[in-house]
């Protein structure tokens, strides 16, 4: 599908930059069960390819673990064959002995994200067999087909793969529990990311015991891999650049083709009114990002969409040229030490790389 098609966007071949908040996307369903594949940062990513940190045992023990398991999904499912119309045969198959899935916990650049990918890749099955995503993603699934649709159309799969499971709201809680013992049930193998363990989930976010009952029961389906080191995109590499002056980001901007520009402060008044599922496609064929007046975002509803967004642009290796105030600024020191710390901490690890990679768009 083309950029056009999907987001009604202007062409690269018109004047001038192009504007993310001109954009207003729409998503068809089909194309978000046909996305769900590692983003294009990951398409060539292996277990291979992944480097161990030599002071960090924990980091080659884990891609042994996922090779075997990796491995172990190459067998026939249990009840293939027998599924009805929503993966459930006259005769339920049984469930695995022991955990279904892998849950890899970590802190922010340990490589989880580029592990969950390789074993993605790794899986001996059909890519339509395998479904790689968001918690956010798979969320907006459910919201776009509907429950059981879902169900019907992931309980054929060998593998779902959840990156950056966070659990921001009791309702998704339950939903997401709900699908995953649905597909578990179904035979499919699960493998997730996180920066938090499982039965540690939502600490310090909610109290209600129903919350955690549903977290409770979700890590049941998880065998838990701790993966410990720093932030790779961190090791060796020089402190992100300074801000550049809102002339020099504008003239790069007009420079560069394919480059979007827009003011920090519309651009965060224009995502609350793009659905979060939409924003892959928000940057459809923009080879880059310039932002001027970047300051601190208002509030948590804001800085959460921005969070999204900048998962989006990471994911698609989209370098974000900046005027303003830097990235570790965006968000203030009660969001940083609140409950959805891990999130934000991430964004700036992503946009403060991101920022790197746009250093070559500045000529002096």
């Amino acid at each position: 599908m083309s950029s056009t098609a999907a987001s009604g966007s202007t062409s690269l071949t018109d004047a001038g930059p192009l504007s993310l908040c001109a954009r207003a996307p729409h998503v068809p369903a089909d194309r978000l069960v046909a996305e769900m594949v590692p983003p294009p940062r990951f398409d060539s990513v292996r277990f291979a390819t992944y480097i161990p940190d030599p002071n960090q045992p924990s980091q080659t023990d884990a891609v042994g673990v996922l090779e075997g398991f990796a491995a172990g999904l190459g067998a026939a499912r249990p009840g293939e064959g027998r599924r009805g119309l929503f993966g459930f045969g006259r005769a339920k198959a049984k469930a695995p002995a022991g955990p279904r899935g892998v849950y890899l916990d970590g802190g922010y650049g340990v490589g989880k994200t580029h592990l969950l990918a390789s074993l993605w890749h790794a899986t001996p099955a059909e890519p339509s067999r395998k479904a790689f995503g968001t918690f956010v993603e798979l969320t907006n699934l459910v919201g776009a087909l509907g429950f059981q649709q879902t169900v019907r159309t992931l309980s054929g799969h060998a593998l779902l793969c959840i990156d950056e499971f966070e659990l921001d709201d009791p309702g998704d809680t339950v939903l997401v529990s709900s699908l995953l013992g649905k597909l578990v049930e179904a035979g499919v193998a699960l493998a997730a990311t996180s920066n938090t363990l499982p039965g540690k989930l939502g600490e310090g976010r909610f109290a209600a015991a129903d919350f955690l009952r549903e977290i409770q029961g979700l890590s049941a389906h998880f065998r838990a891999l701790r993966i410990d080191g720093e932030d790779y995109r961190h090791r060796g590499l020089p402190e992100a650049p300074a801000p550049y002056t809102d002339e020099q980001v504008t003239k790069a901007a007009h420079r560069a083709e394919g480059a979007s520009l827009d003011a920090f402060p519309r651009l965060l008044e224009h995502l609350a009114k793009v659905h979060p599922s939409r924003y892959g496609a928000l940057t459809d064929d923009v080879r880059a990002v310039c932002l001027t007046d970047v300051r601190p975002v208002p509030d948590q509803s804001t800085a959460l969409r921005l969070v999204v967004l900048a998962d989006r642009l990471y994911d698609r290796e989209v370098p974000v040229l900046a005027s303003g105030l830097p990235f570790d600024k965006l968000f203030s020191e009660e969001m940083l030490n609140g409950g959805y710390r891990k999130k934000y901490f991430r964004a700036i690890s992503r946009l403060t790389a991101l920022a790197r990679d746009a250093k070559p768009l500045v000529t002096e």
